[in-house]
């Protein structure tokens, strides 16, 4: 992305003053937060907005349990604070180097069937429009704009305060151990019901997976994590041979056995405040999908997946095939609009920086999503269109509609959107 400007307002007039020079120049206008997406959503060649110097706590209400932030703060700061309150957010991604209106406008998400994605924690926001006109929005006030907003890909306006709604302090207790595929799909329902932040890790070109519960405890932090296991081998050596199986792709299938053996063969246990457990390093410069299917086709999904692997030997997938659950909620633009979702997250490394062919995997992995009632996360690496989002959302025209009204001469507009709106 090469910005004709780049901008780090401090303040809602130095912000309309961009919007006015936009508007002079006939410029587009792009709001970037921690520019984590994995995708050009937040892309421009005209004017950027860089929110990081609007990042403060605005207010906290402890009766109410809920904050109200600047759009720019990063999540990592925000957890820090509300803990110093005795709060947390009561479900956070795996990153928290993320910006609380960017967070929320692609529809992050982390785990737990009792839990929606991170937009369904948002109570209230403020949202500056093109015309410099500021709409406070919530479930009483501008309610259209606020099912919107929640989820607002960017291209409604600048979205300067967030409320977030928390829930008291918590630790939580993980517990990681093997399992196989067969095993947890054929019990997932009892997974479901025995964990609350429960996911797990499939390793392609073979049966082995990961369980991961993460459940509130009263137990003191405590951990048993390995530098040396944790980098030398998990970061260091896998990344080398990654690169190697560059050269040689039939290695990859041998490389997921062999580090599900060394690293996730045992049970592993640790105990932490909430968001040091959410959130974990994500390593490695790597590519990613990740769909939201309905929930009663994981099975189906995930095992037409693996059928498809093994009936083309030349196709490769690193590991770990990530699968997480949320909530149904009412968001337009949500992937878990109106149904109980499974998320499917497959990935691509980087070893070093060089690219790895990886379009046969992402093109079979796009038609089962799309076959099962897939919707992409708005974040990640797609292929859709407008025809396919009119067909995923029935709420899309709702969503368009309010778009249109708030931003008539698609000032907020990029590459990206337009291959959705238009």
């Amino acid at each position: 992305s090469t910005p004709e400007l780049y901008f780090q307002p401090t303040s809602v007039e130095e912000i309309r003053e961009i919007l006015d020079m936009a508007r002079q120049r006939n410029k587009r206008v792009k709001v970037v937060g921690g520019g984590h997406s994995p995708s050009d959503i937040a892309c421009t060649d005209d004017f950027m907005i860089q929110m990081g110097k609007m990042n403060k706590v605005l207010k906290v209400d402890k009766e109410k349990q809920q904050v109200t932030v600047e759009g720019g703060i990063f999540l990592s700061d925000l957890n820090v604070e509300l803990n110093k309150h005795g709060l947390a957010l009561a479900n956070l991604g795996a990153v928290s180097e993320v910006a609380a209106a960017g967070v929320i406008g692609t529809g992050t998400h982390n785990t737990g069937i009792k839990h929606g994605i991170l937009p369904t924690q948002v109570v209230g926001l403020s949202l500056l429009t093109a015309s410099g006109d500021i709409l406070e929005c919530s479930e009483s006030i501008n309610a259209d704009i606020f099912q919107a907003a929640r989820l607002h890909l960017g291209c409604l306006g600048v979205v300067l305060t967030v409320t977030f709604q928390c829930v008291p302090q918590f630790h939580l207790h993980e517990v990681t151990f093997p399992s196989t595929l067969t095993e947890v799909l054929n019990h997932l329902d009892d997974h479901l019901k025995r964990s609350q932040y429960f996911r797990f890790l499939w390793f392609p070109h073979s049966e082995n997976v990961t369980v991961i519960y993460q459940d509130p405890t009263n137990k003191p932090p405590s951990s048993s994590a390995n530098w040396f296991w944790d980098y030398a081998v998990g970061y260091y050596l896998l990344e080398f041979l990654l690169w190697i199986s560059t050269f040689v792709p039939s290695l990859v299938r041998w490389i997921n056995r062999f580090f599900f053996w060394l690293l996730f063969s045992s049970r592993v246990e640790n105990i932490n405040v909430s968001y040091k457990i959410f959130n974990y390093e994500c390593r490695f410069k790597q590519h990613v999908q990740d769909w939201a299917i309905p929930i009663e086709k994981t099975k189906e999904a995930l095992l037409e997946l693996k059928a498809a692997l093994e009936n083309n030997p030349k196709m490769v997938a690193h590991y770990p095939v990530e699968v997480r659950f949320a909530r149904a909620d009412e968001i337009w633009l949500s992937p878990c609009f109106q149904r109980d979702s499974c998320y499917m997250n497959i990935i691509m490394y980087r070893p070093y920086g060089k690219n790895v062919p990886r379009l046969n995997y992402w093109l079979t992995y796009e038609g089962i999503m799309k076959k099962y009632g897939g919707r992409p996360h708005w974040a990640k690496a797609h292929s859709c269109t407008r025809k396919d989002f009119e067909k995923m959302y029935p709420a899309f025209s709702k969503f368009c509609s309010i778009r249109d009204k708030l931003d008539p001469t698609g000032m907020f507009l990029n590459t990206y959107l337009e291959k959705v709106f238009y």
